[in-house]
Order: C-alpha cells, then structure tokens, then sequence
C-alpha cells in the first residue's frame, strides 16, 4: 500500500487522483453504472435493487462493495437491511478530470482550425489588441 492510499474499508478522498482512479475503475463495468443510475435520486434496499439484475444477489453485492470502497456509495442500516444512496461528491475527481481533458481537447482542435485557417496566436493577439 502507498503512502497516499487510504486505510483498508475506507474510501478515498473524493479529490485525490487515488479516488479518480478507483472511480473509473469502479465505473468501466456496466452493471456498476446502472447501480448508480439506481440510487443517484433515491435511497434504496440492496434486495430492490438486485431486482433489478439478471445475476445472483452475491454479484450484486459485489458490486455494491466495489462502489462503497471506490467512494461511490453510501450505506445506511437500518435494522437488518442496508440501504445505499449515490455520492455525488464521490465524482468530483472524476468530474474535474474529464474537465481538464475536455478544456485540453477544444483548445486543441481551436489550434487545428486555426492552423488550417492560416491564423497564429500572434494574429489572434494583435486583433485583441
């Protein structure tokens, strides 16, 4: 374990690139995603939601610990049931990440089209001017 991984059972801070990892990682599987879609507007039973699933209820389970671990989910007990809820805030890495990627990526095809254009920075700088 690396000094920035958080302990076992826990998930990791929402911002860290550990969390943004652990977040894509968690979400490149499909049935993951649509357990999100699930509990991102309402709190629900982990029996409701393997309900959902065509796959045993262990495999649900599973997937529900990979989500918690990942920060994804909450887990709130209620007598012998457990009730989970998404975490937004369990995206912002994720968020702020595909973020710089997009702003990356138009600035990028900005410079294609300007290239192909024949317009340099230098032009763009005296108009501003």
């Amino acid at each position: 374990m690396g000094d920035t991984d958080p302990p076992s059972g826990t998930a990791p801070d929402p911002g860290s690139e550990h969390a943004t990892d652990e977040a894509l990682k968690a979400l490149a599987e499909p049935r993951r995603r649509a357990i999100l879609r699930l509990v991102a507007h309402e709190e629900l039973p982990a029996g409701r939601i393997a309900e959902e699933f065509e796959v045993s209820r262990t495999a649900v389970s599973q997937h529900l610990g990979v989500l918690k671990s990942a920060g994804l989910l909450h887990e709130r007990r209620d007598g012998t049931r457990r009730l989970y809820r998404a975490r937004p805030e369990g995206l912002v890495g994720l968020q702020s990440f595909l973020d710089q990627m997009w702003a990356g990526s138009l600035d990028t095809a900005r410079r294609l089209v300007e290239a192909e254009r024949g317009i340099s920075d230098d032009d763009q700088s005296a108009s501003a001017g």
